[in-house]
């Protein structure tokens, strides 16, 4: 009797063939739409550039039916607000982040962590009408009216905290955004933590550091790629945030001083509440170019970060 020999097939090319193409296929579509967006907002602000230049970029006039525009103002809103929001929601983010993985309970860490989850859920326009009926009233009578009395008298600082109580402003808007990125960086500076490996702190804890020197030694250097991306991720959202900043930021034109009481405007606020409305296609240019500045804004963000990390990764390995 013969002995059995398996037949063995050749491994077919065509399963491969297809979904290379496929993957390639869907690189490809990301391009094209990235692409398709950026022309699309070159050739629609393309009136506003050539009748404006640079100078739409800092000149703060926005007279519709003169049509005049200038983009200075909401710029500004957007900058200052998404800074303001970063310089609370982070040090807030990192807070949680390191309670949940590092001090907090087993039996609080879960239902924590799902709270924490559930804030990013809520939707805009609700942070948004919370602000505006519920935030702005209290903000203006416990905060604004008493800091404003104190401070009113101090060089520089007491001209970013004057003028009148209103509640809403560009101090209320940057405070809502940062309530509402603090969730999307605290969930993923949470889950980078957590990728830290357990012997490398367990080691250190053996040696006697401190659970700071834990954290400020060991999980940060291990995760700070990750964390930089977090802070990105709440930047980009506070950038692109639209209706709880139309609701709180005051939608006016003026930018009079530099008091962060003050009503203001944002890029997407100002989207929101004239394109419905533009009447003339030379206004509704200069809002098509007003979305490809915040497009360019965030694009430099990202590009600013990613040089950030490269720039951390060239000086890991030179200490190695």
């Amino acid at each position: 009797m013969a002995a059995y020999k398996p037949t063995i097939k050749a491994p077919n090319q065509y399963g491969d063939i297809i979904f290379g193409t496929l993957v390639k296929l869907a690189a490809l579509v990301t391009l094209f739409l990235l692409g398709g967006i950026i022309i699309s907002l070159l050739v629609a602000s393309w009136p506003s550039i050539e009748k404006f230049g640079f100078a739409f970029l800092w000149d703060k006039e926005w007279d519709p039916p003169a049509e005049k525009f200038g983009a200075l103002v909401p710029i500004y809103g957007t900058i200052v607000t998404s800074v303001i929001a970063l310089i609370i929601a982070v040090p807030v983010s990192f807070g949680i982040a390191l309670f949940l993985t590092e001090l907090a309970p087993r039996w609080l860490k879960r239902p924590l962590g799902i709270a924490v989850e559930l804030l990013a859920a809520i939707p805009s326009i609700v942070y948004g009408m919370w602000g505006l009926f519920v935030f702005a009233p209290l903000f203006a009578r416990y905060f604004q009216e008493p800091v404003g009395d104190v401070l009113a008298g101090v060089p520089i600082v007491g001209v970013l905290f004057s003028g009148a109580a209103f509640g809403i402003g560009i101090l209320a808007a940057g405070i809502i955004l940062a309530i509402m990125i603090i969730p999307y960086i605290a969930a993923v500076m949470r889950d980078v933590f957590e990728q830290t490996p357990v012997m490398m702190k367990e080691s250190a804890y053996g040696i006697g550091c401190t659970t700071w020197e834990v954290i400020w030694r060991i999980v940060l250097p291990f995760t700070k790629n990750g964390v930089i991306g977090g802070v990105i991720l709440g930047l980009g959202r506070a950038l692109g945030e639209t209706m709880a900043v139309t609701f709180i930021i005051g939608n006016t034109y003026q930018l009079d001083n530099f008091s962060l009481f003050m009503p203001g405007n944002s890029i997407t606020s100002a989207l929101a509440n004239e394109f419905a409305e533009a009447e003339s296609p030379l206004h509704t240019s200069a809002l098509m170019e007003l979305g490809l500045i915040l497009f360019l804004i965030t694009f430099i963000v990202l590009v600013l970060s990613k040089l950030m990390i490269l720039r951390l990764a060239k000086q890991e390995g030179a200490l190695t």
